[in-house]
């Protein structure tokens, strides 16, 4: 019988519910159980398709092609619970469900309320995850903290469901600041008054973490225990990692945080085996190999606007024991440096990762990066927007058309290197779009690419509306670029390559999205084991 577990936050947002809870669910799954994850965003849009990268951060793309936040990334990087568009829940899909229920006349009449059709329609998606086959227990996050309004229909349905189920089968974490304030000190009364906000909805919470600069002291765990009605062994240190935040799961270990959601279930469950998570950590933690990747973007100045590419990056050091040094560079930066400057700033890296995004600033940048990568034979990964500039790049510098431009950013360019498909065309309608999810790709026989996955028909996931123009296939080819993967109708261009090059790989496709710790994603750790390579060489050559 599947059990249900809230995470809720208090006092402020970006506490890092979303690590907690899939750290949880990674400590459940070393005990063999079968775990869903649920994220629940308070906010009106539909999904975070349409939302600024500045605003919030990374949208994370599913298999089945749903924009979803990237806590979602998260749970696919910590677990192996499957992340589909079931696995996300915004207000504005409730509300919108809810209001075409109500215009179909399906409630028959009756006056449609928060209580009882808002929150059934919430706890009808938590049952619909939770219901699945072989799953053990579901973990539900939600978005934002106690005492935001919009929040509260979640949590009245998360009360609900402890009603509906039983104190047996509903469990409650919730995740809390605790500052340091003037001299060292260290406050409880925030946490205090968060709980205090929760119990006022009817909600006890079962277990708290506290989010901490440092581990908890004996005394302040006693302190916040006897002030919130909670065990004193259930409050658990939320501290700050060292080394990387893969840690997380072993922290919570060694609190016990498992076994008390284990009791406090009653679920029975295998020994708990860590072996493997402890041998990624270690390799984080003790590589002595070190590379140097200099990201060239658009958005660097927020953390978590390329996520999911800067853990891939990690995973493809891990795959090579090595620990990868980011350097993120603005490319809009680059484009006010002297040519000496910008040749200084580009050589103290071994590899070039142009990233996707939307939009013409900045590409001017990125073009040089891609040109100084191809010219100086330094490793280059162009992801999505990133094989879009290599196309533009190598079109001008190569093929001689200095005009060569993306529709996208020039629309009246004479060679459209990168354009609109035809349907895509006429679209007005910016949600969900564009070419979104998992499709397969054919890859040429040889090419680096396929030797880096060692296979020549891959899945991957999709978010462009863009493509490479296949009326320029023939030029590109004939003038040297590899046009190395295709759909399999082989109408679209899925990844393009430079010849004569130690390696330099663009592809339309977002591969970081599947990247996990304990999985390294092929084309990344290709990309760090060809950057380790180069650094190798040009040592050895000085």
């Amino acid at each position: 019988m599947n059990r249900y577990i809230f995470f809720s936050g208090g006092v402020c947002s970006s506490l890092g519910k979303g690590l907690a809870a899939t750290s949880l669910a990674n400590l459940l799954e070393s005990h063999q159980l079968r775990v869903q994850m649920i994220k629940i965003d308070p906010y009106l849009n539909v999904d975070a398709g349409t939302m600024s990268p500045y605003q919030h951060g990374e949208v994370y793309v599913t298999e089945d092609g749903f924009e979803t936040d990237l806590d979602l990334g998260n749970y696919a990087r910590f677990t192996n619970a499957p992340v589909t568009r079931a696995n996300s829940i915004t207000t504005g899909q409730i509300y919108q469900h809810v209001i075409e229920k109500e215009r179909q006349g399906r409630y028959l009449g009756r006056t449609v309320q928060i209580i009882p059709h808002i929150t059934d329609e919430i706890k009808r998606r938590i049952f619909a995850v939770g219901k699945q086959p072989d799953t053990d227990v579901t973990i539900i996050e939600i978005g934002g903290t106690v005492g935001d309004i919009e929040s509260v229909p979640y949590l009245e349905a998360a009360r609900q469901m402890i009603s509906d189920l039983g104190r047996d089968r509903v469990l409650f974490i919730h995740l809390t600041l605790i500052p340091e304030v003037g001299g060292g000190e260290y406050k409880t009364k925030p946490t205090q008054h968060s709980v205090m906000k929760l119990r006022e909805i009817g909600i006890q919470p079962d277990i708290l973490i506290c989010r901490s600069p440092v581990m908890l002291t004996a005394d302040l765990i006693s302190k916040i225990a006897l002030f919130t009605n909670v065990e004193r062994r259930a409050v658990i240190s939320g501290h700050d990692v060292s080394r990387t935040i893969y840690e997380l799961p072993l922290i919570y270990r060694e609190q016990n945080l498992d076994s008390l959601v284990l009791n406090r279930l009653d679920l029975s469950a295998g020994t708990g085996d860590l072996t493997e998570w402890s041998r990624i950590v270690d390799i984080c933690s003790n590589a002595e190999a070190q590379v140097t990747i200099g990201m060239v973007g658009k958005y660097i100045h927020l953390p978590d606007t390329y996520k999911s590419i800067c853990e891939a990056l990690q995973h493809g050091g891990i795959a090579n024991r090595a620990k990868v040094n980011l350097k993120q560079i603005d490319s809009e930066e680059l484009e006010d440096l002297s040519e000496e400057q910008f040749i200084q700033e580009l050589s103290q890296v071994e590899g070039i990762l142009i990233p996707g995004g939307f939009g013409s600033r900045g590409t001017k940048g990125m073009i040089k990066a891609a040109e100084f990568a191809r010219v100086h034979q330094v490793p280059c990964l162009g992801i999505c927007l990133g094989m879009q500039i290599m196309v533009i790049e190598f079109a001008r510098n190569v093929l001689g058309w200095q005009d060569a431009d993306s529709t996208e950013f020039k629309a009246e360019t004479r060679h459209p290197v990168i354009s609109l498909l035809e349907e895509q065309q006429s679209t007005t309608h910016m949600g969900g779009t564009m070419r979104l999810g998992a499709s397969p790709s054919h890859l040429k026989q040889g090419s680096r690419i396929a030797q880096a996955y060692g296979a020549v028909t891959v899945m991957e996931r999709h978010r462009h509306r863009y493509e490479f123009s296949s009326q320029y296939t023939d030029q590109f080819i004939e003038a040297g670029l590899v046009l190395s993967g295709f759909t399999p109708d082989e109408a679209l261009v899925e990844s393009v390559e430079w010849k004569d090059h130690p390696w330099g790989v663009g592809v339309q496709f977002h591969p970081e999205f599947t990247s996990t710790p304990r999985k390294p994603h092929p084309l990344f750790s290709s990309f760090i084991a060809a950057s380790m390579a180069g650094k190798e060489n040009s040592h050895a050559a000085g």
